[in-house]
């Protein structure tokens, strides 16, 4: 789901420079000029993996689950953020940011780029499809098979992802609806992509395979204005099933929590608020905050009632708005890897 979008829609350029502020405010507000999502609204590929510059914000955000020759695990991020910062959707009202990250059990390495529109620092073309912020890319004839890159001061990665699964719709066939007021969103995933390549790491190159997954979604306005932040999962299960969930904490209400099972062969079956659980059984102290770094997560309509715990709770985003982010083990009646996302917690 990864609603990373309020990373960048309360970031706008002020004498050239990025400048974020702190919370969600403005988040469910009216978007006044800007395109909504629309439930009538179908897939069309390859167009949408492209720009929807007529939407506020939109984003193509990677994660995969990797290990080496040695049994080591590892997790990869890169996300590419787009916002506008105006109605007009020419390219230089348009505003980007780049993470990437790479963890290990020991470490975790973050960095962060910024650009403007209309400069040719940043931007993303359909055919063939290319996203790009300076040297950083997802690039390939299609999004059935790219190219990731992405580096910084002490890591790097090169990896190839593919697959041969249909892209999965998100919601209602790609109507991703974020609260109980109706915020929402277009979103559709790739969960089975199949990856390997290289992991540098202070000067250190090793080899590594995986699974990844893709998220892609656009808005104007995902959040309400009474939610203060979110705890989404993707999970990939060793039954070849996957998982995503989502709990958007909200304090006028209880915490909103959907997502999808999509079944092996890629069949997505959109999950109502309720039908899952997530419930946080262990905390880290992480940047003066207590950060849920274990979760229990259940599924009753599918048997699944698992344990999902972060392979290093340090995993932290020291990002102009910071968030946690890292891969995940999951156990119980499902054994498998993943990502954890979370985000609005607040120092302590």
């Amino acid at each position: 789901m990864n609603v990373k979008a309020a990373l960048i829609v309360l970031c706008g350029f002020l004498n050239g420079h990025m400048a974020c502020a702190q919370g969600f405010a403005g988040l469910g507000s009216d978007a006044p000029g800007y395109a909504l999502p629309d439930p009538a609204t179908r897939f069309t590929f390859p167009k949408d993996h492209g720009m929807h510059p007529n939407f506020r914000i939109e984003w193509w955000y990677v994660t995969a689950n990797l290990t080496d020759a040695e049994g080591i695990d590892y997790g990869i991020q890169w996300t590419l953020f787009r916002n506008a910062l105006g109605p007009d959707a020419a390219a230089d009202n348009q505003a980007w940011m780049g993470h990437a990250a790479l963890s290990s059990p020991d470490r975790h390495f973050y960095a962060e780029r910024l650009a403007r529109g209309g400069t040719g620092q940043a931007g993303v073309s359909v055919t063939p499809f290319a996203a790009h912020i300076d040297e950083w890319q997802l690039s390939g004839d299609s999004l059935s098979s790219v190219e990731l890159t992405a580096q910084g001061a002490d890591f790097r990665y090169d990896l190839t992802l593919t697959t041969t699964h249909p892209f999965v719709p998100q919601g209602d066939q790609g109507y991703s609806v974020k609260s109980q007021s109706g915020q929402a969103s277009h979103y559709y995933s790739q969960p089975f992509y199949t990856v390997a390549g290289t992991l540098t790491l202070e000067g250190r190159t090793v080899a590594v395979t995986g699974q990844g997954w893709l998220d892609r979604e656009w808005s104007s306005q995902p959040l309400s204005t009474s939610q203060t932040g979110w705890d989404w999962v993707s999970l990939h299960l060793d039954s070849g099933a996957k998982l995503m969930g989502y709990r958007l904490r909200d304090t006028a209400a209880a915490p909103y929590v959907v997502g999808t099972w999509i079944d092996p062969d890629g069949t997505p079956h959109p999950l109502e608020n309720g039908q899952l659980t997530m419930v946080p059984t262990r905390h880290a102290l992480v940047e003066n905050r207590s950060i849920p770094v274990a979760w229990e997560i259940a599924l009753p309509g599918k048997s699944l009632a698992i344990q999902v715990e972060a392979l290093r709770d340090q995993s932290w985003m020291a990002t102009r708005i910071p968030y946690w982010e890292g891969p995940i083990a999951v156990t119980g009646t499902h054994g498998g890897i993943g990502y954890l996302e979370m985000s609005g917690y607040v120092p302590d």
